[in-house]
């Protein structure tokens, strides 16, 4: 809505000035031309832009306009246009002589110091443009004399004004820009002196650190107002209602700028109102069913997004007939879409999506005939996609990712021949997905049918009618072979086949496209054959070859990320992968069958994520992987690494997650660790490192969540220090050689004194929005290994079992009401089980078999209702088996080899007297079935855990894999399975915020 300068020069002077080149019939004044020569003189002109001002006439000159009668000098128009070099040097006050100047524009130059006092001296001045001429500092207030002055721009990055009230004194403004100039000890006053200006039509104030608000006005009288842009600013208040009472409002734009409160509804009633921005206000909220109910007589662009808008969009919406541009994506809107937005012919761009909008998709959306991009994604949407919907000859772009649209895609997408970006992946979508489908489709250029259950079915020699430059079709069924077709595509930079279900290998012909490839991802397939290493693509590219049956020596691409995780890939990391693949930053090699050392050259990659897991690599973990300095994974865990831990590790300051478990490394925990203060998971499980625990583990890691050291030859005492592990889930100090008692202060490990029931995802190396490091962790629960992947932060577990723990159970324990896994057993813990137990209500799985305990199971254990597996085996506890509740679902082995504990499960009769006189069971009534073989014991379960809930997810597979271990891992494939869909719909809604917050 900014006027033109040139606009402005032919309003202000219209049929008074000849410009240079056309001044043949006036002379300018000698002294004027005299002040123009000195002010030349005090520029620095390295393009000769003044190369014209010279001889006697200076109306001739270029930049300069004259008046047709007297030849007085009425413009200066000295603006720097792009691809020229600015003027610099000084504005000498010899200007000031050019008395009859009304128009002076020294935009865009490169001149220093302040704006020069004099400039007020030019009293006819009528239109004054300095944005961005390199002035700094302070804006002199007696620019505030010019009286005449009807256009102000003094756009600047490097100004400020402390105080406003000269503006008042422009009684003739009607256009005023100071974008950027620190406003910042104005406060709230800005308006005041603004107010004064009856004229102003145009008050651009964008970025300049404003705050706040007068909300008592005695009059307002901005009644030309008719442009009013104060996006950018730091408000930190209510809009305050006077602003509805600006009727001559055309335009306004108040986006970011930390609006709190509430939308006034009078904006829906100014007459005038054609646009309104007061998107990215993440405090400002409105009814969307009272604010849409309003007139909006004359709105065009309505942009509401990332506010707080809630509740559902009114029918009245229809009524907005002149809506070009809806924009209310990031928001709280609920309900459906109503019908009648089939109205809004003129609507160009509507953008609902991330928001939790339900229902089906109406038909009528098909009627928005000038509609070009439609953006629903992030929804909660279900139904089918209307075949209306191919009525939107005009459409570019078509949105509908993450919902829950289910049925086919319509045959009518092929007839939106302007389409050049389709996306509907991450829905429940299905069917056959075929040529016509594309029929129309030449300008096609960005496809994403991703995690839906397409069938692609075209024959082996189509040839697609558009050249694409993304292809995402992960989890859509291409067929066995790799396909053909893809052959004819020239700009592939985005392609996509994960999980298609192809499989044989990739032809030669694919390796000769790869140059254009910024992002590969062929994973979850069962393509095999050999890489060509290195093959042609672009540096900084994205390449994922994870989860196939690829063989050979692994391929070296100069590549950002490369995942060539769980395949057969063999022999050697090569020596010089820290010389060839030098911008890498994410690597998984895990899961393969490598062989040989890690390079020393690993060292010279500034990686974020490393992960060689699961190979069988030996020999030891080079120092120079402490130069790895911005590593926040490093996942070694699984092979066959011997030697010390390096000191050098300690110097990856950055560093999240340590996996070292499962290898043969030897030697103490070195001290350099305790600088990795922001680890959250720390694993060197199952090798034959050796020492006390350092007493400093408590301590360095505030952000500890996971600790594993067990099966390993740690001695010594547990630390004190350790209960100040506050986020600490997961301690597992299993099969040791650890002595003294269990310190009573681990009850103030505040992550276990509360339930966990919200799961987070785990993931690492963020660099990249759908590709990360997911954490897991390896957990031994009755004697069964499980690996926690996407449930993790779910588990709290202390595992203590087999060491030489001795003293009584700390009664303090049980005040970690969060606990879920608390094994003690094989130790030489004696005392009794304090009646408190029954405050552990999330426990699922308790075993303090194999130690000294005596006294009584107490009553109270009965009311753990989620405890699905317990073992108090081998002690020397007394008295009567509780048998309400769980404790009557536990078989005799959960008892036994406790000579003085009666009643059922156990064979032995509880006498009248027993436990101070207990029930008396008759004989045989604490027989088990010697013939069920524990499948009773399962059936029980499976019945009880049927409306648990969130604890079943954990609690089934202690009870029923125990019983039936090949069971497992079906099980666990599948919650894993179903995990990995929700967050890749979350991790992609998060990229999608983020790109669409940057646009």
């Amino acid at each position: 809505m900014e006027t033109f300068p040139f606009l402005w020069i032919i309003c202000l002077l219209s049929g008074e000035l000849i410009w240079g080149g056309f001044a043949q019939l006036v002379h300018c004044n000698a002294a004027e031309r005299e002040a123009l020569l000195d002010l030349k003189m005090g520029l620095n002109d390295s393009w000769n832009r003044l190369s014209s001002w010279h001889g006697t006439n200076c109306c001739q000159w270029s930049g300069i306009a004259c008046d047709n009668t007297t030849g007085a000098v009425l413009a200066v128009d000295l603006p720097n246009s792009s691809g020229r070099q600015p003027l610099g040097g000084e504005i000498r006050p010899s200007l000031a002589k050019l008395k009859s100047l009304k128009y002076l524009d020294l935009s865009g130059n490169k001149f220093s110091g302040k704006i020069p006092h004099f400039f007020s001296s030019l009293e006819n001045l009528q239109y004054l443009n300095l944005s961005f001429a390199g002035f700094s500092g302070a804006i002199p207030p007696n620019l505030g004399n010019l009286s005449s002055l009807q256009f102000l721009d003094v756009s600047s990055f490097s100004s400020n004004v402390d105080n406003l009230e000269w503006v008042s004194g422009l009684v003739s403004l009607k256009y005023l820009n100071m974008y950027s100039v620190d406003l910042s000890k104005v406060g709230g006053e800005w308006i005041e002196p603004l107010n004064k200006l009856p004229l102003l039509s145009e008050l651009h104030l964008e970025f300049c650190v404003l705050s706040g608000f007068i909300y008592s006005i005695s009059s307002v009288n901005f009644t030309s107002l008719k442009v009013l842009n104060l996006r950018d600013n730091s408000f930190k208040a209510n809009l305050p209602n006077w602003f509805v009472n600006i009727s001559s409002l055309v335009s306004v734009d108040i986006r970011n700028g930390m609006l709190t409160g509430r939308i006034p509804l009078g904006f829906g009633e100014l007459p005038n109102l054609q646009s309104l921005k007061l998107n990215y206000n993440f405090e400002l909220s409105a009814s969307c069913f009272q604010l849409f109910s309003r007139s909006w007589k004359k709105i065009q662009v309505l942009d509401l997004s990332i506010t707080e808008l809630h509740g559902r969009l009114p029918a009245l919406l229809g009524n907005m007939t002149s809506l070009i541009q809806f924009d209310l994506h990031f928001n709280y809107i609920e309900g459906g879409i109503p019908s009648s937005i089939g109205k809004l012919s003129n609507l160009q761009y509507i953008d609902l999506s991330l928001n939790n909008l339900t229902g089906s998709l109406p038909d009528s959306i098909g009627q928005l005939k000038n509609l070009v991009e439609l953006r629903l994604n992030n929804n909660l949407l279900q139904g089918s996609i209307p075949s209306s919907i191919g009525n939107l000859q005009r459409l570019t772009t078509l949105t509908l990712a993450s919902n829950k649209l289910n049925g086919a895609l319509p045959d009518s997408i092929g007839l939106l021949s302007e389409l050049s970006s389709l996306d509907v992946s991450l829905n429940k979508l299905t069917g056959v997905i075929s040529e016509a489908h594309f029929h129309s489709l030449g300008k096609l250029e960005n496809i994403s049918l991703s995690e839906n259950s397409f069938i692609l079915n075209v024959s082996s020699n189509w040839v697609p009618p558009f050249q694409f430059i993304a292809l995402e079709m992960g989890s859509c069924h291409l067929g066995m072979s790799f396909p053909s077709w893809l052959k004819s595509q020239k700009q592939v930079h985005v392609l996509d086949f994960s999980g298609a279900g192809i499989s044989g290998s990739i032809p030669n012909w694919f390796w000769d496209m790869t140059s254009s490839l910024a992002i590969l991802n062929v994973s979850f397939n069962s393509l095999e054959g050999h890489i060509p290493n290195p093959f042609n693509i672009i540096s900084y590219a994205s390449v994922d070859l994870s989860s196939n049956q690829f063989k050979g020596p692994i391929p070296l691409p100069n590549v950002i990320l490369l995942d060539l995780s769980n395949n057969q890939f063999s022999g050697s990391i090569p020596e010089n992968i820290g010389q060839v693949m030098s911008v890498l930053l994410f690597l998984s090699l895990s899961g393969n069958k490598l062989t040989g050392a890690i390079p020393a050259s690993i060292g010279e990659i500034s990686l974020d994520v490393l992960d060689l897991s699961k190979n069988n690599l030996a020999g030891s973990i080079p120092s120079s992987i402490g130069n790895c300095s911005s590593l926040t994974v490093l996942d070694l865990q699984k092979n066959n690494l011997s030697g010390e831990i390096p000191n050098s590790i300690g110097q990856i300051t950055g560093l999240q997650t340590l996996h070292l478990g499962n290898n043969q490394l030897s030697g103490k925990i070195p001290s350099s660790l305790q600088n990795l203060s922001k680890l959250e998971t720390l694993d060197f499980g199952n090798n034959m490192l050796t020492g006390n625990l350092p007493r400093w583990i408590g301590e360095a890691f505030p952000r500890l969540r996971i600790l594993s050291l067990r099966s390993n030859k740690f001695s010594g005492e547990l630390p004190l220090a350790l209960s100040n592990s506050s986020s600490l889930q997961i301690l597992d100090l299993a099969e040791n050689q650890l002595n003294g008692s269990i310190p009573a202060n681990l009850s103030n490990l505040k992550a276990m004194t509360q339930q966990q029931n919200v799961n987070h995802y785990l993931l690492y190396g963020t660099l990249f929005d759908d590709h990360n490091y997911q954490e897991n962790i390896y957990v031994t629960i009755n004697g069964l290994g499980l690996t926690y992947t996407r449930t993790l932060s779910l588990l709290t577990s202390i595992d203590m079992s087999g060491n030489n723990l001795s003293g009584e159970l700390p009664e303090a324990i049980t005040k970690l009401v969060g606990l879920e896994v608390l094994n003690l057993s094989r130790n030489h813990i004696s005392g009794q089980i304090p009646k408190s137990i029954s405050e552990l209500r999330q426990l699922l799985s308790l075993d303090l078999s194999g130690n000294r305990l005596s006294g009584p199971i107490p009553q109270s254990i009965s009311s753990l209702t989620f405890l699905g597996n317990l073992n108090v085996s081998n002690n020397n506890l007394s008295g009567i088996i509780p048998s309400t509740n769980q404790m009557s679902t536990f078989n005799a082995s959960s008892f036994a080899g406790n000579p003085g504990l009666c009643g059922d499960p156990l064979t032995v009769k509880c006498s009248n007297d027993s436990n101070n006189g207990g029930d008396n069971y008759p004989d045989g009534g604490g027989k088990a079935d010697q013939t069920d073989n524990g499948n009773g014991f399962i059936d029980k379960w499976f019945y009880m855990s049927i409306g648990v809930g969130f604890a079943a997810g954990l609690l089934l597979p202690y009870l029923v894999f125990a019983m039936k271990r090949s069971w497992g891992g079906v099980y666990f494939a599948f919650v894993d399975g179903t995990a990995y869909r929700l967050s890749s719909e979350k991790m992609k809604a998060a990229a999608r915020r983020r790109n669409r917050g940057a646009r």
